[in-house]
């Protein structure tokens, strides 16, 4: 999902968009530093230099496998020709490019990737592209360390209890003499077992439905999720002890994350770990 983000450089305020780890940078409120009242003029007017259509397409040959080379050429050549006119839309739509979009509603206007947008920034004032990286790059550390902390505060709730939950199904749920490999599969059924509880999915249906992602389907849950998954593991190492057969567990545990995660969406806590 895409997040907006606004960096103040010089008393203008730049709207950053972050989605998939990566960022663009408002053209439009760049251009407003220049002029407030001619911001698409002075994108078209950058857009229309040799220059600039190169750099263009030449990062989108780098990253846009679906990139129009014959509609790049054309603009190429045409580039620099007082008859020459472009819009960002229009090099949007033709070249099916990328590294440009175009957005409405409150957060609107032209954005460019962070890469093609430093350039323009540039093209406006070289001293306001310096302010523009140190503003950008102290958004990225401030990201970095609200990341690490929610990564160490996940990782840690979620092995809070490793201990307490792997004894109670070797001591309740293996017999003697299992292999090392009937072992694993006894860990891994009670972890799905949690994974359907909670998620509605084994971990294997899971990465079936998102092959692209990267990790598992504990790193993409959310603090929420791993709070109640920590929870989860004791209650379920608790109800083993109590000689309780899975189906019953499954039930038990569906209901407890059912209800926690309702208690926990709501929680002014744990907004606040997020911000």
């Amino acid at each position: 999902m895409a997040k907006n983000k606004t960096i103040n450089v010089k008393g203008t305020e730049i709207v950053v968009i972050s989605s998939h780890d990566n960022d663009y940078i408002s053209l439009t409120d760049i251009a407003r530093y220049k002029d407030p009242e001619r911001t698409d003029y002075i994108i078209q007017n950058w857009l229309r230099n040799r220059n600039t259509i190169e750099l263009l397409g030449f990062w989108e040959m780098l990253y846009n496998p679906d990139f129009k080379p014959i509609e790049f050429d054309g603009f190429k050549m045409r580039a620099g020709l007082n008859s020459f006119t472009l819009t960002a839309k229009q090099w949007i739509e033709k070249t099916k490019a990328i590294g440009i979009i175009s957005r409405s509603g409150r957060y609107g206007g032209t954005f460019a990737h962070r890469d093609i947008a430093l350039e323009f920034a540039s093209w406006i004032s070289i001293e306001f592209k310096l302010f523009l990286i140190k503003e950008f790059q102290r958004l990225k550390t401030d990201e970095n360390d609200r990341l690490k902390l929610e990564w160490n505060l996940q990782r840690t709730l979620a092995k809070v209890n490793y201990h307490i939950h792997t004894d109670a199904i070797k001591e309740n749920l293996i017999p003697s003499e299992l292999t090392k490999q009937q072992i694993n599969f006894v860990y891994a059924n009670e972890a799905d077992m949690l994974n359907v509880a909670l998620f509605g999915m084994t971990a294997k249906q899971w990465r079936d439905a998102n092959p692209r992602a990267q990790g598992n389907i504990r790193d993409a849950a959310s603090i929420e999720q791993l709070v109640v998954l920590s929870n989860m593991e004791s209650i379920n190492a608790v109800l083993i002890h109590q000689g309780l057969p899975q189906n019953e567990r499954l039930v038990q545990l569906n209901r407890i994350a059912i209800t926690q995660m309702k208690s926990l969406i709501s929680s002014r806590q744990i907004a606040r770990l997020k911000r």
